[in-house]
């Protein structure tokens, strides 16, 4: 079986959507580089860099500094599974993103977003 559709998919065309989802519920641009960068580990101009350049989800994942150790907090259901339980590595970090992104659009205060 080959790759899953979205490691191949560039970070550049999805962004936009988790900034319109964000804005839609009253939080902004600036909390979702907040939590892309808490996340991942980029720096915001190395984030801007990644998303001018179209970088896929594979390379934008694989080459983050330092996935936060924090992740092992993240559980929950999303698109009808487990975050905790997902099996792909790459899958579960898109995922990751995903259940936070979503908890920004419900209106969880931001350290309960970053577990602080």
């Amino acid at each position: 079986m080959g790759k899953h559709r979205i490691f191949t998919t560039s970070f550049a065309s999805v962004y936009p959507h988790y900034i319109t989802k964000a804005e839609k519920k009253g939080r902004t641009k600036a909390e979702v580089d907040e939590i892309i960068r808490w996340l991942t580990g980029y720096t915001q101009k190395a984030l801007e860099k990644l998303i001018e350049n179209r970088t896929d989800f594979e390379t934008f994942f694989d080459k983050a500094p330092q996935l936060n150790p924090g992740v092992s907090k993240i559980t929950g259901m999303i698109c009808g599974y487990r975050v905790e339980e997902i099996e792909d590595k790459l899958m579960q970090k898109i995922r990751y993103l995903d259940k936070l992104i979503d908890e920004l659009a419900k209106g969880k205060a931001m350290e309960k977003i970053l577990r602080n």
